[in-house]
């Protein structure tokens, strides 16, 4: 594995304020990476490394006696989730000596479903997403990114491909079986094999159960794993003030296209288009997700389906307006494509709409924006914004 090439991150978080905070995000989104670069006179624990473990597992305490008396640095406790018991001991730290903690980990809900204290508000809460097309900047190339996605250790990568197959096993082992979410994990990477093929789809759990011959209660528990994990995200549908029926099942989407593509089978009878659609829509859904939280754009993320199929991929919606989105692999754009965003419309008069598509030419029509995608990722953040057309 190379090193990995240091982009500057979007994510800013107040070195000033003094307040302990949580960074939550998945193995690989250059977590420990940035933290030691901002906070480089800090004080270092992984919770990887194995003896301090297992000294801490036992005795959640003797981290007083790790930290030097009258210490005012930043102290990072790295994979917090290893052992939830230990914010307790945090917390009396923060009371008794003052101290400030970073405290990184692959998921807050999974500290939430142990029950242990999470600081009772004495501590913010970030998250890290895989790059953007903003962070990368000249870096960024739409083909490479559909075809590997963004993890920050792809960019120095000779094989890409190998590196994400062994981040998919090195998760399994490390993530999944160490922390003890599941016994059976041959079932649960088939499991993982067949819901890549429900990337950007509207969620069946009775017929993943059926195609991968897991009992529908399981299936439904891995999902809930691959939540906690921050592995993948349940897209709700936009059901406010709704004019139509509407379907109810959420979608499902991978953090990444670049674990999406290595976890969906490809052979011989597969067509790689097969896979283009999906790979498109995870990277904007990605995007998306990340440029909303790095700027607190406070937009909720939504899809929308009517019951008889009229869709639109993304809806935000908050303070800063009402957002629609549709993903077009296509080079040409047709009146068909058009006609969800224009059914959305119809609904929701004061929605800004907007068509990414695989052409390169700026149109507009019938009020929608059509922007190659490419020229809409890198300036996201403007289109966000929503102060006006990009």
């Amino acid at each position: 594995m190379q090193n990995e090439v240091m982009f500057s991150r979007l994510l800013k978080i107040p070195v000033d304020n003094n307040k302990s905070f949580f960074l939550f995000g998945p193995r690989g989104t250059g977590k420990t990476t940035w933290i030691k670069s901002i906070f480089s006179e800090s004080l270092y624990f992984d919770l990887l490394k194995f003896d301090l473990y297992n000294d801490l597992l036992a005795r959640p305490g003797r981290l007083e006696n790790l930290i030097p008396q009258g210490f005012q640095n930043w102290i990072i406790l790295d994979e917090i989730q290893r052992i939830p018991e230990l914010l307790n001991e945090v917390h009396r730290l923060i009371e008794t000596f003052h101290y400030k903690f970073i405290l990184t980990g692959s998921s807050a809900r999974t500290l939430r479903k142990k029950g242990v204290n999470l600081l009772a508000g004495r501590a913010l809460t970030y998250k890290m997403y895989p790059l953007t097309a903003v962070e990368l900047g000249d870096s960024f190339c739409l083909k490479k990114s559909l075809a590997w996605g963004h993890l920050p250790s792809i960019p120095s990568e000779k094989t890409p491909n190998l590196f994400l197959k062994a981040y998919v096993q090195t998760y399994l082992r490390e993530e999944i079986l160490q922390e003890g979410l599941t016994r059976n994990l041959g079932s649960f990477s088939r499991f993982l094999e067949t819901a890549s093929f429900s990337q950007g789809s509207v969620l069946n759990i009775s017929e993943i159960a059926r195609e991968s011959g897991i009992e529908r209660m399981r299936v439904t528990n891995y999902f809930s794993i691959l939540e906690d994990l921050l592995l993948a995200s349940l897209l709700p549908v936009f059901t406010r003030r709704a004019k139509r029926r509407m379907i109810s099942h959420p979608k499902f989407y991978f953090f990444d296209v670049g674990i999406f593509r290595t976890l969906r089978p490809m052979g011989p009878l597969d067509s790689p288009q097969e896979a283009e659609g999906p790979s498109l829509e995870t990277l904007c859904f990605q995007e998306l997700s990340a440029i909303n939280d790095y700027y607190n754009y406070e937009y909720n993320l939504y899809y929308w389906r009517t019951s008889n199929g009229v869709e639109v991929d993304f809806i935000l919606y908050g303070p800063k307006g009402l957002l629609a989105f549709e993903i077009k692999r296509s080079s040409r754009i047709s009146k068909k494509d058009l006609n969800g965003l224009k059914s959305f419309a119809n609904d929701y008069p004061e929605a800004k709409l907007y068509m990414l598509y695989g052409g390169s030419r700026q149109e507009y029509v019938d009020n929608i924006s059509i922007l190659p995608v490419e020229k809409a990722l890198k300036e996201l953040p403007s289109i966000l914004q929503n102060r006006g057309e990009v």
